[in-house]
């Protein structure tokens, strides 16, 4: 609960604040995984390969959920926004020093 000056009392539940995960690994990676392990044996008509795959984008999706939830949330969403620092565009600043002998 968090209390404020003026007597407010506001309830915070901690499911809502959770990333969803399927067995601890985000939605979009968890489906990830499972298309690219299914893609995998259809393709190349390998069961184990197709598990292979999918257990080892498994592992990846979990390490990444736990390092930080958000990451692919906001990998996905950088394409949209302009960089604000190009070292290409960079310009040097000329800096005169004046000394008074």
């Amino acid at each position: 609960m968090t209390e404020y000056k003026d007597g407010r009392v506001n309830k915070v539940y901690k499911s809502i604040n959770r990333p969803l995960t399927i067995l601890g690994v985000e939605r979009k990676l968890f489906f990830a995984a499972a298309m690219m392990g299914a893609a995998t044996f259809n393709l190349m008509g390998s069961f184990v390969g197709g598990i292979l795959v999918f257990v080892t984008l498994f592992a990846l999706g979990s390490w990444a959920t736990k390092t930080d939830p958000k990451n692919l949330h906001v990998l996905l969403n950088s394409a949209k926004y302009k960089s604000q620092y190009c070292p290409m565009k960079f310009k040097p600043i000329r800096i005169k020093r004046i000394t008074h002998d």
